[in-house]
């Protein structure tokens, strides 16, 4: 379902739209895009981990940019955003499936993101140099194998923005501009995004001339860039409003949302078969020394024990 934005506003008083990825296209030319907004989604899967604020600000970017491009595809499973670096933050990892479940975690060097963050102090492009240099990995996995498509390209430019657009240009070669917000609101983070991306061909399957094209590329660029941090975050403003203040006058369309929830997809059943994939003489010793082995989930923190029993009933299992 497609509404179009009324000059008046009658469409979308009165809603609310935290948690939402909200797509729409600028009528009359081959821009498409879509928006993120995050609020107590965001803010639970932080409070799962007591990260530093370095930390929390750019993990909340890898999580709205990972809606953002997860929103580009059409597929039933999960789209996963990985950076790997060999920073004092050595990775951040954010999923979410084609149902709206997201989830994400930060991998890091404490002491070593505290002090040099404190020595050279980097907000405007939310400490990127602290994962130093690396690789970022675009992940679609259905299910089975034949289904799982990887896309791994160097950490490029001065930002996470920047590097997923080198990315996009790299590999999809569709041009795409980005507006992205992060920032700590009553003590928990918020986000927003919104990314366009200028189409081949518009809704009617047809070619766009290049002149033609060219020129609302421009123009839409230019509309996005006067965004401001505090619109893209306002949990006041419902996305519409947002976008009907952009681009007003070109005509904004938008269609139904896809609503996020933090939702983790472990289980204890899944940590069994990890703990089985390790040899038992292994888990036995830790098993003697600490009393039990203890899994615990990166994304939710959830802490999974085996006494000795347990895990007697695990290789049984494995063993049938």
């Amino acid at each position: 379902m497609a509404i179009r934005i009324k000059k008046d506003g009658t469409e979308q008083s009165g809603l609310v739209d935290d948690n939402v990825i909200q797509p729409f296209r600028l009528e009359k030319t081959n821009v498409r895009g879509r928006m993120v907004r995050m609020g107590d989604v965001l803010a639970r899967i932080m409070t799962q981990h007591d990260y530093p604020p370095p930390v929390s600000g750019l993990l909340s970017e890898v999580t709205a940019l990972c809606l953002l491009l997860a929103a580009m595809l059409k597929y039933e499973g999960v789209f996963t955003l990985q950076i790997k670096g060999d920073g004092p933050i050595r990775m951040l990892v954010a999923d979410v499936t084609h149902m709206g479940e997201v989830r994400a975690y930060a991998s890091f060097d404490e002491q070593a993101v505290k002090k040099l963050a404190k020595r050279k102090k980097d907000t405007e492009n939310g400490y990127y140099y602290l994962l130093g240099k690396g690789y970022i990995a675009f992940t679609v996995d259905q299910g089975q194998v034949e289904n799982r498509y990887q896309g791994i390209v160097e950490l490029k430019g001065e930002s996470i923005v920047e590097a997923v657009q080198h990315y996009l240009t790299q590999s999809e070669q569709i041009k795409t501009s980005f507006k992205l917000a992060v920032h700590p609101q009553d003590g928990q983070w918020r986000a927003g995004a919104i990314m366009i991306q200028q189409m081949p061909e518009d809704d009617a399957g047809r070619k766009v001339s290049a002149e033609v094209s060219l020129d609302d590329w421009a123009r839409a660029v230019m509309l996005l860039d006067t965004c401001s941090d505090g619109e893209i975050l306002s949990p006041a403003l419902h996305s519409a409003d947002v976008l009907y203040r952009l681009f007003n006058e070109d005509g904004v369309r938008i269609y139904s949302p896809t609503h996020l929830r933090f939702k983790c997809r472990c289980s204890r059943q899944r940590v069994e078969d990890i703990l089985r994939t390790i040899p038992r003489a292994e888990l036995e010793d830790i098993c003697q020394k600490e009393g039990h082995v203890s899994i615990k989930c990166e994304f939710c923190s959830e802490e999974y024990l085996f006494n000795s029993n347990e895990l007697d009933d695990v290789y049984q299992e494995k063993n049938t």
